[in-house]
């Protein structure tokens, strides 16, 4: 099995492999620890669109828990800010109901495609609430505000979705 698993991994990460995926998604059914452990290995390592299939692959997987606290930080590194859109989108695959706070991170921070995905979750999953959650929202939302250009084009929009979503989760807590 051993050997297999390294084969299906070798032929993910080839770049001349024309359909990666289709390696990915074999590797997601044998749903082993061994496949979880070294998916993990590649979502962590340099290159993005490895990590990409790995997380696809992680998605898919029955045993993908472990996971997406390490994709979860693979997003937030700084290195990866500016192309991590399809990292964020396989979140979906993945219960971010307490992962509130991170998508919220992302909403701010990341970049177009990151923030609009991290934004729907914000607005369809449905998250565990605690007045811990709203500390750090609010935490991260000053931390947003006191480094970013009050003038840049989308930070009235920001402003006025992020007011939305803390006045909601104050609504929530008061209930």
């Amino acid at each position: 099995m051993g050997q297999e698993i390294d084969h299906l991994l070798e032929k993910m990460c080839d770049k001349n492999e024309a359909e990666a995926y289709l390696f990915a998604d074999k590797l997601a059914k044998i749903n082993s620890e061994e496949v979880v452990l070294k998916l993990i290995g590649i979502l962590k390592g340099d290159d993005i669109e490895n990590a990409y299939l790995a997380a696809r692959a992680l998605g898919q997987m029955e045993s993908k828990h472990n996971a997406l606290n390490t994709l979860l930080e693979v997003i937030h590194d700084k290195k990866n800010q500016h192309n991590n859109g399809g990292l964020v989108e396989m979140l979906g695959n993945f219960d971010l109901s307490y992962k509130f706070v991170d998508l919220f991170r992302i909403y701010l921070f990341g970049n177009f495609k990151s923030s609009i995905l991290a934004k729907n979750y914000l607005d369809t999953v449905e998250f565990e609430i605690s007045p811990r959650v709203l500390k750090k929202v609010e935490k991260h939302w000053n931390h947003y505000c006191h480094n970013v250009s009050q003038e840049a084009a989308d930070y009235q929009v920001k402003y006025s979705e992020a007011q939305e979503i803390i006045q909601e989760l104050k609504q929530i807590l008061a209930e």
